[in-house]
């Protein structure tokens, strides 16, 4: 497929973030995710539970179980969205493993264990939500770009 000419497939999806060391940096690098099929094959979303009443089978969101369930599968999409975009990073964790969806959430301890900061984890954490979404920053820069690239109409 192509769009004006351009085959989407062929464009980076990729935000950078830098942060300063000394006379060295630290680089981390977030890829969008195309899809979430390989967390969707290891964590199925809980299921809501139902009672029977008078008026027939309905669902109930508020049982304690499920709220917590719910919270824990939450957790670890987020977790996952991260630990996956993260993955341009080559970073070797030594905590999180892609098998294990319960080790997802331990991203924030494995860079706070090798010497980063909160502020600099949530860096990261906006980082990978940045390159996850479309906002209208990234759309007016798309824009303006595209303007100045068009041919100026001769005024004669």
């Amino acid at each position: 497929m192509r769009i004006g000419g351009i085959d989407p497939r062929t464009l980076p999806n990729e935000e950078v973030l830098v942060l300063p060391r000394g006379d060295q940096q630290i680089v981390f690098r977030a890829r969008g995710l195309a899809n979430m099929d390989e967390f969707d094959a290891m964590c199925t979303e809980p299921k809501v539970p139902v009672r029977m009443t008078p008026d027939g089978i309905v669902e109930n969101r508020n049982e304690p179980n499920y709220k917590s369930v719910m919270l824990e599968y939450a957790k670890r999409r987020i977790a996952y969205i991260i630990v996956k975009s993260l993955e341009p990073s080559q970073i070797e964790w030594e905590t999180v493993d892609m098998s294990v969806p319960g080790s997802f959430a331990n991203w924030e301890s494995d860079l706070l264990n090798a010497g980063l900061n909160k502020f600099e984890c949530n860096r990261v954490l906006n980082l990978c939500f940045e390159a996850n979404s479309l906002d209208e920053g990234k759309i007016k820069k798309a824009r303006e770009v595209f303007l100045q690239g068009l041919p100026q109409e001769s005024a004669t």
